[in-house]
């Protein structure tokens, strides 16, 4: 198989992680006969340095025109001051609008090597956990009107939080269907008590679910959905949920795993097409230093391999592949417990691309 990936490394440890990801893919191109043709484009604060603005043409133009594009971290102190319309988070907007990427899928697993660095009790994490939650991407709060304006001599602040039924549908789609790949159980967070927007959500996915009658389907508020996650998250599966509050509940859901450097994600298009990266930031703070954790972004490659490139054999080795580094107890620095092996951010890939 023959395909082009766009890979953006972005800013801070952007660059370490995503070395490690192309390393493993190489391997898996080797053992499995593909041809990956890979080039790396400026993004973010660096393409801000080297070009002025974070989303460059070219960048934008070889993305649209890969099979798939795979993205460190962007952002830092750095371009604090730079206008914001400029702004690294800006670009990231940009390319998720420009590239129709509506669905955000992030996992939410805990590695069962790995439940002495989970912060929950340890009677909640020996049952486990595995869900993921499917968050609308491209519409909400995030892309509403912004205002700040003045009126009877105070200061007022305005964001509009917009939807239509043909964006709801088409998530709640994604979800569904999610759903049906994995053990069936859709859970449709909102706030359908205050927001009309929310009650649009839940009348839609009540109708959809007659479609789907395979699909066990129950509802939750937000503020009840963040309790639940970190007091009984084992009852989860598929979580599909809208722009802002899927932004919340899944960083939530990260830090229960142990150690957000462990976690992928997707970011999907209509189609196969998709935008792959790691959950965590840029952490400017140990870029440079060959200690950050690259395994949420090796499996954010394999999550690519299965998602956009069809590629599930070759997904579930790299898969195996961790588990595996996990069982022999090697560890990165964000997830060392005693008795375990540290490993740098570059050893770490050359296992993982070694044992491919």
């Amino acid at each position: 198989m023959e395909k082009t990936i766009a890979v953006l490394p972005g800013d801070g440890i952007g660059p370490e992680i995503i070395q490690q990801a192309v390393k493993v893919l190489q391997a898996v191109a080797d053992k499995y006969q593909h041809s990956f043709h890979i080039q790396e484009y400026a993004f973010g604060g660096a393409a801000i340095d080297r070009h002025g603005q974070p989303l460059p043409d070219e960048t934008l133009a070889a993305c649209q025109a890969a099979d798939a594009v795979l993205m460190g971290a962007v952002g830092g102190p750095k371009w604090d001051d730079v206008p914001k319309e400029i702004r690294p988070e800006k670009g990231l907007l940009a390319l998720r609008k420009r590239l129709g990427l509506y669905a955000n899928l992030r996992p939410s697993r805990l590695f069962s090597q790995l439940k002495a660095a989970s912060p929950l009790r340890a009677d909640i994490s020996e049952q486990g956990f595995d869900f993921v939650i499917v968050r609308e991407l491209t519409g909400g709060i995030y892309f509403g009107n912004h205002q700040t304006f003045e009126e009877d001599g105070q200061t007022y602040a305005e964001d509009n939080l917009r939807y239509s039924e043909a964006e709801i549908r088409r998530i709640l789609t994604v979800a569904f269907t999610t759903a049906q790949k994995r053990n069936k159980k859709l859970c449709l967070v909102d706030k359908a008590n205050v927001l009309d927007s929310s009650k649009l959500w839940r009348k839609i996915c009540q109708t959809m679910a007659s479609d789907y009658p395979d699909v066990d389907v129950n509802y939750m508020y937000v503020d009840n959905a963040a309790m639940q996650i970190v007091g009984n998250p084992g009852q989860f599966d598929t979580i599909v949920t809208e722009n802002m509050f899927g932004d919340i509940l899944s960083d939530v859901a990260s830090m229960i795993t142990g150690s957000i450097g462990m976690i992928p994600s997707a970011s999907m298009a209509e189609g196969s097409f998709g935008l792959y990266e790691p959950i965590h930031g840029s952490a400017p703070d140990i870029a440079g230093q060959n200690i950050a954790n690259p395994i949420g972004t090796i499996l954010s490659t394999a999550m690519m391999l299965d998602y956009s490139l069809g590629l599930s054999k070759e997904a579930r080795a790299i898969e195996k592949v961790v588990d595996q580094f996990l069982d022999q107890g090697y560890r990165s620095a964000d997830t060392l417990t005693p008795g375990m092996q540290e490993l740098s951010c570059s050893a770490i890939g050359d296992y993982i691309a070694q044992a491919i």
